[in-house]
C-alpha cells in the first residue's frame, strides 16, 4: 500500500471553491474532496486489481508490449514468475501478482546478466527469458490418492498442541499440491474454478522449475533485498531466492559463517528456558516434522549457534512476515539448497548495512566490455536452463587466458563483440516511478515462532532415509 498524501495549504480552499472541477491525477491515484471545515484532503492508492479467473492458454499466450508488468495481478506476470523459476531465480510463489518478490527476482535476474538493476521488466530481461520458453508452462495434472494421504485437520498455534500431534503435514490437497507446483494456493484454485481437488480430479497446475543439482561453496545473504545468492566454486551464480532475513529486534547474525550440517524433516525442540516463551508453555516440547512446521521441511544448520537457513509454512508472505534472526526461505527452495551445500565446506556471508550482492560479486567481462543488455554478449554467460529446456545458442566464446585480469578480458571481449547490433532496444516509454512493493518490509510484529530446533536435538534426514539421524557430507580432504 502506499502511504496517503494530505493536502495542505491553499490547494484545498480552491478545490472547495470549484466543487465541480475534476483535476487531473497521475495514474493509479485518487483525490477525496477537501471537507468544509478545512482539514487536509487524503490521496489513496487504489487496491492492486485481481484477476477474476485466469485459463493455462492466457498464461500460454501472454506478451510482452514493451512497458513494464501490469500493476496488479497478470496472467503476464505469472508468465515471468515462472520464466524466471527455471532460468534459476526464484520469485516465491507464482501468482500472477506484481510484488516486491517477483520485482527482487527480475533484479537478480538483471544482476547475474550485467543489466542495470532496475527491478523493471524490459525488453533485454524479455528476450532472455525466452531462452527458457520453449517447453509448456502450464500442465493437467490428475490427483492421485496419495496426494490425499498425510494431511491433518489443523495447525494449531500453541505449541503444546502442536507436540500432541503426529505430523505438522499439510492440511488439504490444494496446499500440498501448491506447494509442488511452486504456487500459490489462491492462484492454484482461480486456475480450477470449481475444482474439489479430490483424488481422481484432473486439474490445471503451473509446470514447476526441475530442482538444480551443484555444488555452493558460497553463499551471499542480502538483508535490505531480502535475496540468497548461492554460488559454485568458480564464481557462477547457481541460484537466487528470496527471503525473511531477521527483523529489527532481532536481527540476523553479521559476517562469515559456515554451513554445520543439514537436516530435512526436522523436528523441532521449544525450549522456554533458552529460547523464549510462547503462551502458558513453560516446559520443554517436541514438535514433530511436517511441512508446516515452525521450521518447514529443512534445517541448514549454520556455525554460529542457534541460527540456520530453513523453510517456511507461508510462502507466499516472505516479504511480509519478520524472523527471530533465521533466514526462511520457500520450502522448495530450502530443499534445492540444502542438496548443493557442502557442510564445513560453504560459506554464508551475511552483508552489512549499505552493501549489495552485486558490490562483493562484480560483473562478468561481458557485462563489463559492453556495458549494455544486447542478447549477443551475454547469451555465452548464461547459465543452462534446467532439464531438457536450452536457451538459444550462444555465439562462440572468446578465447580469454585464464590468467588474463578482469581489465584484459573486457577488452578482448570488447574487441570480439564490435559495436554489435543490438538484438534488444529499450522501449520508449519512459519507466515509472512507482517504487518497488513493498520497498521496506512493513513494521509487523515479531511473530512468536520457533526458528531452530536446539542443537543438542538437531534432526538428521535425507531421502530415502528414516528421519533421526544427522547426516553430514564428506568433508575437503576425507574419504
Amino acid at each position: 500500500m502506499f502511504p496517503t498524501r494530505p493536502r495542505t495549504g491553499l490547494f484545498p480552499h480552491l478545490a472547495l471553491a470549484a466543487a465541480t472541477l475534476v483535476l487531473p491525477l497521475s495514474a493509479g491515484w485518487a483525490q477525496t474532496a477537501a471537507p468544509a471545515s478545512g482539514t487536509s484532503a487524503q490521496v489513496a492508492a487504489p487496491k492492486p486489481r485481481a484477476l477474476a479467473s485466469i485459463t493455462p492458454a492466457e498464461i500460454e499466450a501472454a506478451v510482452y508490449d514493451g512497458t513494464d508488468l501490469p500493476a496488479g495481478q497478470s496472467a503476464l506476470t505469472a508468465k515471468v514468475q515462472i520464466l524466471l523459476d527455471r532460468a534459476g531465480i526464484s520469485p516465491g510463489v507464482v501468482d500472477g501478482w506484481r510484488g516486491g518478490m517477483s520485482e527482487s527476482a527480475i533484479m537478480a535476474f538483471q544482476r547475474r546478466s550485467g543489466l542495470p538493476m532496475t527491478g523493471r521488466m524490459d525488453h533485454a530481461v524479455w528476450d532472455l527469458l525466452q531462452g527458457y520458453a520453449a517447453a509448456p508452462l502450464t500442465m493437467a495434472y490428475t490427483i492421485t490418492e496419495e496426494d490425499a494421504t498425510g494431511l491433518v485437520d489443523r495447525i494449531p498455534s500453541d505449541y503444546a498442541e502442536k507436540a500432541a500431534m503426529s505430523s505438522q503435514g499439510y492440511t488439504s490437497v490444494l496446499e500440498k499440491l501448491a506447494e509442488r507446483f511452486h504456487m500459490d494456493e489462491k492462484f492454484l484454485a482461480k486456475l480450477n474454478p470449481g475444482a474439489r481437488f479430490q483424488p481422481g480430479e484432473t486439474i490445471h497446475a503451473t509446470v514447476p522449475a526441475k530442482p538444480i543439482r551443484a555444488s555452493v561453496t558460497r553463499i551471499i545473504v542480502d538483508k535490505e533485498t531480502r535475496r540468497v545468492a548461492a554460488y559454485d566454486a568458480k564464481g557462477n551464480m547457481v541460484a537466487d531466492y528470496p527471503a525473511t532475513v531477521g527483523s529489527a529486534d532481532t536481527p540476523s547474525p553479521h559476517g562469515n559463517h559456515v554451513v554445520d550440517a543439514v537436516a530435512l524433516n526436522p523436528t523441532y525442540t521449544y525450549n522456554p528456558h533458552r529460547n523464549f516463551k510462547q503462551g502458558e508453555n513453560d516446559r520443554v516440547l517436541i514438535i514433530p516434522p511436517g511441512p508446516n512446521a515452525p521450521v518447514g521441511n529443512v534445517w541448514i544448520d549454520l556455525s554460529e549457534p542457534t541460527y540456520g537457513i530453513h523453510g517456511t509454512a507461508t510462502p507466499s508472505q516472505l516479504f511480509l512476515n519478520q524472523s527471530h534472526g533465521c533466514v526462511r526461505l520457500t520450502n522448495w527452495d530450502a530443499w534445492e539448497l540444502a542438496h548443493m551445500v557442502k557442510p564445513k565446506v560453504t560459506t554464508v556471508e551475511f552483508l552489512p548495512p549499505g552493501v549489495r550482492i552485486a558490490d562483493v560479486t562484480g560483473i562478468s567481462p561481458v557485462a563489463a566490455a559492453t556495458q549494455t543488455a544486447a542478447v549477443a554478449a551475454i547469451a555465452s554467460t548464461r547459465p543452462p536452463a534446467r532439464g531438457d529446456r536450452l536457451p538459444p545458442a550462444a555465439p562462440a566464446a572468446v578465447a580469454i587466458p585464464a590468467a588474463a585480469t578482469m581489465a584484459e578480458a573486457a577488452a578482448a571481449t570488447a574487441a570480439a563483440v564490435v559495436t554489435p547490433e543490438p538484438l534488444v532496444i529499450t522501449p520508449d516509454v519512459p519507466a515509472s516511478n512507482e517504487p518497488l512493493v513493498p520497498e521496506a518490509a512493513p513494521a509487523l510484529p515479531v511473530q512468536e515462532e520457533p526458528e531452530y530446533p536446539s542443537d543438542a536435538v538437531l534432526p538428521e534426514s535425507l531421502p530415502g532415509q528414516a528421519p533421526g539421524s544427522v547426516t553430514l557430507y564428506p568433508q575437503a580432504g576425507q574419504p
